[in-house]
């Protein structure tokens, strides 16, 4: 078997796709969900280090060069494991993980999982086992931790990572918030190596209300069908055992949905979830995607088979480092070894006017 390929057409609207030859490295930890907030900064979360299974961080300047760019660690431990990692299925010790964040009305909603990647029957990939909301009033600095119970979000709906916008959600598409979630046929969610994505949303002023999220539940004459029950939702994205827990930013100056994909695999080229074998690590395969809606149909417009230096993952272009026109984004992701820190690179596209 060679290394898989995504069933997905190519973009003819993006046309090429210009990476920088230097990249950024900065602060220290992986994962980084990042949102543009009302004071201007981005805000985002990185994973294990510095002693903490999950930290919050503000992020100043821009990414232009390598000085101008300063990360600061605003939480080191906003969770603390003794407390919040009580369920069984939950590891005790390193168990919490950023999954997604989102700035509305100057408010921080930080979505964040219970996790587990030391289970054989589920290949030892890296499994959410439940998620759920805390909310900070002043950027970070205290948390409502009581904000939603603890089981929030479960099952194929563990971990969302908010669509992003402008600053402060500024140019939403409506007035909902949308989330996207990774998910499986197995019906639970993944890190890495999943197989799907869901879709939900929920209005602005209702984020903490579990009973008013709906789920994408697929296209009647077009337009899209909201269902209460996750159970009946339908996958907007699907790349069997390739599929990561995307992030997905509006270009406004493309006036379009980026979605960037990750999945590990082994040397052979096969599918390798990143904790099923230690000894033995591969690549990871990058895929970027556009599309007009934000539940698809998705384009393919890059592709990489060894992406990073030692297999990178979680990408994601934040809309407050898109040019205006839309053809200059920077990607932002984590890897590891030398990648494990937040990593930026300019990334640079050519378009075909004509298929705007």
């Amino acid at each position: 078997m060679g290394i898989p390929t995504p069933n997905y057409p190519k973009s003819r609207f993006i046309r090429a796709v210009h990476f920088d030859k230097t990249r950024i490295h900065k602060g220290d930890g992986d994962m980084w969900p990042l949102t543009w907030a009302d004071d201007g900064h981005l805000y985002g979360a990185a994973g294990d280090n510095m002693g903490s299974p999950m930290n919050f961080w503000r992020i100043e300047g821009d990414p232009y060069f390598f000085a101008g760019l300063f990360p600061f660690l605003v939480d080191n431990l906003p969770l603390d494991p003794a407390e919040y990692c009580t369920d069984p299925q939950v590891h005790p010790k390193i168990g919490l993980k950023p999954a997604g964040i989102i700035c509305v009305d100057g408010v921080l909603y930080w979505a964040v999982v219970g996790m587990n990647y030391g289970e054989e029957r589920y290949g030892f990939r890296q499994r959410n086992v439940h998620g759920w909301i805390i909310t900070s009033h002043d950027h970070g600095k205290t948390w409502n931790r009581q904000a939603t119970d603890r089981y929030f979000f479960t099952g194929r709906v563990a971990a969302p990572s908010f669509l992003q916008f402008g600053k402060n959600n500024a140019g939403a598409r409506d007035e909902f918030v949308y989330a996207y979630f990774a998910s499986s046929k197995e019906g639970v969610s993944f890190w890495e190596n999943g197989d799907e994505i869901l879709l939900g949303r929920v209005h602005q002023e209702r984020i903490l209300d579990r009973a008013a999220w709906t789920f994408y539940g697929g296209l009647v004459e077009g337009e899209p069908v909201w269902v209460r029950d996750d159970r009946e939702a339908v996958p907007v994205f699907e790349y069997p055992y390739m599929t990561g827990e995307n992030h997905v930013n509006y270009n406004a100056g493309l006036g379009r949905y980026i979605m960037g994909n990750y999945g590990f695999v082994g040397p052979d080229g096969n599918p390798l979830p990143y904790h099923a074998n230690e000894e033995v690590r591969g690549p990871s395969q990058l895929t970027l995607f556009e599309a007009r809606e934000p539940w698809g149909p998705w384009k393919l417009f890059y592709r990489e088979d060894n992406w990073g230096t030692f297999g990178d993952y979680n990408p994601t272009f934040p809309p407050k480092w898109m040019s205006e026109d839309g053809k200059t984004m920077y990607l932002v992701s984590s890897g590891s070894f030398d990648d494990y820190n937040f990593t930026v690179q300019k990334v640079t596209l050519e378009i075909d006017e004509e298929e705007r």
